[in-house]
């Protein structure tokens, strides 16, 4: 996978996370770095591993998905852009925000879970595509933690803003790297 590829994906990954970040970070006043530290880590970790989950799982049905690798790739990221911007756009004004400053630790891993799902199926993908899984497990994790991090700086600093709009650029992304990648296929 092309460098430039790898950095769009993992940045489009990431936008969950750095949405639920930004919008925890609303809340926050106090201790704001050490939050920022400790939410991109968890963040970043699981963003890390769920791709590694869905590469095992596509790993184990690569013979019976081979001839449809292209396709299933861009389904896959299609869906999940779509979603993102789906849910955007559909998102009320009046939705409840992540209190992050008094999270506990069960709370913290169910909203790291959740942010990192699609990250699952990306996996999935890099198995169907036969792609090598460390590095881009390595630059998904670091890059998510690194924008996770930053969220909630940014959420404590200046609210909750730009939130929609980086969730519907994140979808569009992963949305043009699907259709890269049938159009690599195809051709």
């Amino acid at each position: 996978m092309e460098p430039i590829t790898l950095i769009l994906l993992a940045v489009s990954l990431a936008m969950d996370a750095f949405a639920v970040a930004v919008s925890g970070g609303t809340v926050i006043r106090q201790g704001i770095l050490r939050h920022a530290l400790i939410i991109g880590a968890f963040f970043g970790f699981f963003q890390g591993m769920m791709p590694i989950l869905g590469w095992l799982a596509g790993v184990t049905l690569a013979g019976v998905i081979a001839g449809y690798g292209s396709w299933i790739a861009f389904l896959l990221l299609a869906l999940i852009g779509g979603k993102m911007i789906y849910e955007a756009i559909s998102e009320s004004d009046e939705k409840e925000e992540p209190e992050l400053a008094a999270l506990s630790l069960g709370t913290l891993l169910l909203l790291s879970v959740a942010t990192s799902i699609d990250a699952l199926a990306v996996g999935v993908t890099f198995a169907v595509l036969e792609t090598p899984i460390l590095i881009p497990v390595l630059v998904i994790a670091l890059v998510t933690a690194v924008i996770s991090g930053v969220g909630v700086v940014i959420g404590s600093t200046f609210g909750h803003i730009f939130e929609r709009k980086i969730e519907i650029a994140g979808g569009v992304i992963l949305i043009g790297i699907g259709l890269r990648i049938l159009i690599e296929g195809l051709g």
